[in-house]
């Protein structure tokens, strides 16, 4: 109501607004919750400056936040009530006439005190305070930037930089933290011209703050650096700035120089020494690692001048933790440098390529290191799951790109190391199906052939055997992992001959359709989304195998079918749903068939089940039906600025016909009346997107005489009562488009699109709350949400 209109007519139409907040100034014991709420009205009162004179005249203010406010009483030390107040403090300072108040009654002093405070969320909410006022009282109306004189500058201003200056020369961690972290916000979020003046004041004691040993607060010393140089008003000027972030590089640990590193090279504009420098920092673990692993002197292919020095050396052997610690951190800072732009060019894809499969090969002890550090490395990170994981990743990521043939057939030996091994962990394999996929996916085609390329077919024809062996794992997530690699790889290689062939002679399909049974729910979700990918490719397991010669063998989707109608779990059960969409959007064999039969079983199974996931793809199947009965070529946005083009009326009358007969209206119809709000949103999406295919000007027309839609219009008045009712059976095309046109669909989209919480946020519920928390109710003594 405040932020609508005038609070100051709002405080004279309403006195008791103000005779509340002058309760609160009278020493009693009032909760600390109606003390937070009342400190943060009053600054929601005072946001507008009419109302913050009005309040200041009353004495109200000063009261409040002042240091004879509540920093007295005992409330004061509850954190909900420290929070009320400097959130009071944040909304009340919103225009100049509040500068004053803040300098004069003691308000910076306690915000600085509470920078400190033992609740992160206050310390946290104290120190945006500060950057806030700090902008509010440098962005006066006085012309040009400020002057570097800080007599000069408004009183807060002074303060606050006074009080940051302070805590810089202290030297001592938790001041210097404080201090920093605020100037990382305030250069991040404030652009003015006073910036480049605020930085020369401050650069000379963050310079210093280079010269302690140890650095304090080294990680906020890295934030404020990034936010000055990526500050538009600093980035582009003579300010010193690259000179500090270079002696920063250089003055740093490896380990605290990683993250300054990659944010230097994600700088769009920045000196090509200080890039080379902070690139070659990057490297330095790496090119310790190809040193320990290579004969010749120097890590080969580098970029020149990138050594293991011997501060990178000694950390990587001082412990395992250590170790782990820096090249994971390298390795994950190396993967997101690699797909931008802005990356180091040329990029030494090939000795990344070398390092990262010797890191792999030190974790699982097949290198052969070439000097003693190279033995203290394998040392330490035998059998290291931390390090193996992130170097899986990264080799995954430079699948992106080609390198020397050796160092591909490197890549391929070593993941089939990991993949074989009794030793690799399950998350360890899960790491190294993914990279494999994504080698497998970037191998060359070769010029003017459609097929798999030799090298790949020969790398296939041992990794399958591998993957049926994982598939029998006695540990569910490897059969899941292996399970998940089969579906990706089928997905895109389904269609070469080289990979049908391999599969079909590995049995793997068959191991895949035996996993529908498998004791965890997890696997038999990750086997539905398997071999219902390879059905849709033809490649799914065949009736030709000994064991099945003598009998029938079921159908796939009657298996399927069992799966979606009987599986106690949730997850196997959606993932049946979405392989039914695929076939039917897709035409599968199968579905083709008797595609009616084949809609109606589904749903009938979907309308049933207790999971909203499945029922929700239950409507997304149904869209799909929908849309190819009418011979859409695929279900539009029904609120499209295009709206589909209507059916011709013949036609119309066809398919109406068909979608009763699959029961999809029924369906459609009950779910609108969902209790889980994507249910019905979807089934809201559904009939609208009909509607539209049956507008006045080329639908359906109405028949002469009304409609019968008495049964349905009951059966929906049962639904949304939350009854289960009769079925409606086959519904004639005239009742169904009536009740399309009598249902409130927009008003339905609209209800629903609203927040689950709106009507708790309501004013009325608001008041509800208010008279139930003074006894004015009594059925209500506690807040019901």
């Amino acid at each position: 109501m405040a932020a609508e209109g005038s609070s100051l007519q709002l405080l004279q139409e309403n006195p008791c607004l103000v005779e509340l907040l002058c309760h609160v100034l009278k020493p009693q014991g009032l909760s600390a919750r109606v003390l937070s709420f009342s400190l943060r009205l009053a600054g929601v009162f005072a946001a507008q400056e009419s109302c913050f004179q009005y309040l200041q005249q009353a004495e109200l203010l000063p009261g409040l936040f002042g240091e004879a406010g509540p920093l007295g009483q005992a409330a004061w030390s509850a954190p909900t009530v420290r929070s009320g107040w400097i959130q009071g403090l944040r909304s009340l300072a919103q225009h100049p006439s509040a500068l004053p108040f803040l300098a004069d009654c003691g308000t910076l002093d306690t915000i600085f005190s509470l920078q400190g405070d033992s609740s992160l969320f206050v310390a946290s909410a104290a120190g945006q305070l500060l950057v806030h006022i700090l902008g509010l009282s440098l962005q006066g109306p006085a012309e040009g930037p400020p002057s570097p004189q800080a007599c000069d500058w408004p009183v807060c201003a002074q303060k606050i930089v006074g009080h940051i200056e302070g805590s810089l020369r202290s030297m001592a961690t938790p001041q210097v933290t404080q201090a920093l972290n605020v100037l990382t916000t305030t250069f991040g979020h404030c652009h003015g011209p006073w910036m480049q003046v605020l930085w020369e004041r401050l650069s000379p004691l963050v310079a210093c703050l280079l010269q302690e040993d140890p650095l304090p607060a080294a990680h906020s010393l890295v934030d404020l650096l990034l936010s000055v140089a990526r500050s538009p008003v600093l980035s582009s000027s003579d300010c010193g700035l690259w000179e500090t972030l270079a002696q920063t590089l250089r003055r740093l640990s490896p380990a605290q120089a990683g993250p300054l590193a990659l944010g230097i090279l994600k700088l769009q504009d920045c000196p090509q020494a200080l890039r080379a420098q902070a690139f070659g920092v990057l490297l330095q673990p790496l090119a310790c690692v190809l040193t320990a692993a290579d004969q010749a002197p120097g890590p080969p292919g580098l970029p020149e001048g990138t050594t293991g020095d011997s501060v990178t050396v000694d950390t990587l052997l001082s412990s395992k933790s250590a170790c782990a610690g820096l090249l994971c951190q390298t390795l994950a800072h190396l993967e997101l440098l690699q797909p931008l732009p802005q990356r180091p060019s040329p990029w030494p894809q090939a000795p990344l390529l070398g390092a990262a499969v010797t890191i792999l090969r030190f974790c699982n002890g097949s290198a052969a290191p070439a000097s003693d550090v190279g033995g203290r490395l394998c040392a330490i990170l035998a059998g290291c799951v931390r390090v193996q994981r992130a170097a899986l990743d990264f080799l995954g990521a430079l699948a992106q790109e080609t390198g020397p043939q050796e160092l591909v057939t490197q890549v391929s030996a070593v993941l089939l190391e990991y993949l074989r091994s009794p030793d690799s962990s399950p998350t360890v394999l899960k790491k190294a199906f993914q990279a494999t996929l994504r080698w497998l996916l970037s191998s060359p085609r070769a010029p003017g052939c459609c097929d798999l390329d030799p090298d790949t077919q020969l790398f296939l024809r041992e990794l399958l055997p591998v993957l049926r062996k994982r598939l029998c794992s006695p540990c569910w997530e490897v059969r899941d992992s292996g399970l998940e690699f089969l579906t990706q790889v089928t997905r895109h290689w389904g269609g070469q001959a080289g990979f049908r062939h391999a599969l079909l002679a590995s049995e793997v399909p068959e191991l895949a359709e035996q996993l529908l049974r498998d004791p965890e729910s997890y696997v038999r979700a990750s086997a539905v989304t398997a071999v219902g990918q390879l059905s849709s490719q033809g490649l799914h397991a065949t009736a030709a195998s000994p064991e099945q010669l003598g009998g029938q063998k079921e159908s796939l989707l009657a298996e399927l079918l069992h799966v979606l109608s009987t599986d106690s779990e949730g997850f196997p059960r959606r993932a049946a749903m979405q392989v039914f969409t695929e076939w039917l959007r897709d035409r599968h064999a199968d579905v083709a068939e008797d595609t009616e039969r084949f809609v109606a079983r589904v749903l009938q199974a979907a309308s049933r089940d207790l999971d909203w996931e499945v029922r929700a793809q239950g409507l997304e199947l149904a869209l799909v039906f929908l849309a190819q009965t009418l011979g859409q070529p695929s279900a539009r946005c029904p609120y499209a600025v295009a709206a589909p083009q209507a059916t011709p009326p013949g036609p119309l009358a066809q398919a109406l016909r068909a979608l009763s007969r699959v029961r999809l209206f029924e369906f459609a119809f009950r779910a609108l009346f969902d209790c889980d709000r994507p249910v019905a949103q979807k089934s809201c999406d559904l009939l609208l997107f009909l509607r539209a295919q049956a507008t006045p000007s080329g639908g359906l027309q109405e028949a002469e005489g009304s409609p019968d839609v008495v049964p349905v219009e009951a059966a929906l008045q049962r639904w949304r009562a939350g009854e289960q009712g009769e079925p409606l059976g086959d519904l004639e095309p005239e009742a169904v488009l009536a009740v399309l046109r009598s249902l409130d669909l927009e008003g339905l989209r609209g209800a629903l699109a609203e927040s689950s919480d709106h009507v708790e946020k309501s004013p009325q519920s608001l008041l509800q709350d208010m008279l139930a928390t003074v006894g004015v109710r009594g059925e209500n003594q506690a807040d019901c949400y």
